[in-house]
């Protein structure tokens, strides 16, 4: 598969990606992303060290392999198999309880992670922050640290007065000055990036795409051998989304084979937004097919060509900001789910 090749389709209007002839699950890969950790004060970004000892627990007692994330890439570009139940952790913004709490059990168990940084946040010496010697040692201990950009900006939003093509200019500066802060700090800093907040629209991943980067937002479901290399998804790990008992299905997730969606474009002022899927073939009881809207549950797939192609809508209007669609669905044996969620930002 001869993914670069096929990357200047995403930035039409529909999304179009490498299709396989037959859709395999040589290669899939849950990642998982944390903020911080044991800081009770903030639920919505924050795991307690208990459910964290948790999430742990379950993973080594339960035959998962925890790999480091460029392992997962280079297997993704090659179309290369991974050990099934792979899992990758990845840390946004390097928050000191990192350093504190994560690194030590992680370090206890010899298992790899990624931290994506937001650099200006350490180079101003925030003390919420990790520091470049902390962060040091940890590389030394086989952590990897990537690309956060170094103002964690909401990058979709252009500021006043500004054109496009100087936002455009602007979110490239962000990027490459915290690729270069972490070069300079590390040694080295691996072409990977997180969107701040998970948000992107197609002008930014055509930025990103441009510069050789692989680029992850926020969006749940797993990573499969379809997914678009500059919205790979992960699972967003909080206290309230943080119950051993609800991220074990996360764990053991598949990515559903989709291989086009309409629009690709997330950030609309559409309130109501449809979203077009196609699939490849796969083991999935679609006839069981769920599909769930922020805030509003779930909704019912209209398909357009059954078994092939399905659109789903918000039946009320959506809320200002993040949204997702997600659908999941059984695999034959109902051991497993199939997992895909697409994020709308809705804007004025």
């Amino acid at each position: 598969m001869n993914i670069r090749r096929s990357i200047a389709a995403i930035f039409a209007f529909i999304f179009l990606l490498p299709v396989l002839a037959v859709y395999g699950q040589d290669f899939n890969a849950v990642i998982l992303m944390y903020h911080k950790f044991g800081e009770d004060r903030y639920p919505s970004t924050s795991v307690t060290l208990a459910q964290f000892d948790a999430h742990l627990e379950y993973l080594e007692n339960n035959g998962y392999h925890v790999l480091p994330l460029d392992q997962i890439i280079t297997a993704y570009r090659h179309n290369s198999p991974l050990p099934d139940k792979s899992i990758a952790v990845t840390v946004d913004d390097a928050y000191l309880s990192v350093y504190d709490q994560a690194f030590p059990r992680m370090k206890k168990r010899n298992w790899p992670f990624t931290v994506f940084v937001a650099t200006d946040g350490v180079d101003k010496g925030f003390g919420s922050y990790m520091n470049w010697e902390q962060m040091r040692e940890m590389k030394k201990n086989g952590v990897l640290f990537a690309n956060h950009t170094a103002t964690h900006d909401y990058l979709i939003r252009r500021k006043d007065g500004e054109s496009a093509d100087e936002h455009i200019a602007r979110v490239r500066s962000d990027i490459e000055r915290a690729q270069r802060r972490l070069s300079e700090e590390l040694g080295s800093a691996p072409m990977m990036l997180a969107y701040p907040y998970g948000e992107y629209n197609t002008p930014i991943a055509r930025l990103v795409e441009s510069m050789g980067f692989v680029a992850f937002g926020q969006h749940s479901g797993a990573m499969g051998p379809l997914c678009n290399p500059v919205t790979l998804p992960r699972f967003p790990v909080n206290q309230h989304y943080g119950d051993i008992k609800s991220l074990r299905a996360k764990f053991r997730s598949l990515a559903l084979p989709v291989s086009s969606i309409t629009p690709f474009e997330p950030v609309t002022s559409e309130k109501r937004p449809v979203l077009e899927i196609n699939l490849e073939a796969t083991g999935t009881r679609l006839n069981e097919l769920a599909c769930f809207i922020s805030g509003q549950g779930r909704v019912k797939p209209k398909w357009i060509d059954p078994g092939k192609r399905f659109s789903i809508q918000a039946p009320k209007p959506l809320s200002m900001g993040r949204n997702r669609y997600t659908c999941t669905a059984p695999n034959r044996e109902r051991t497993r789910y199939y997992w895909f969620s697409h994020q709308f930002v809705i804007m004025p």
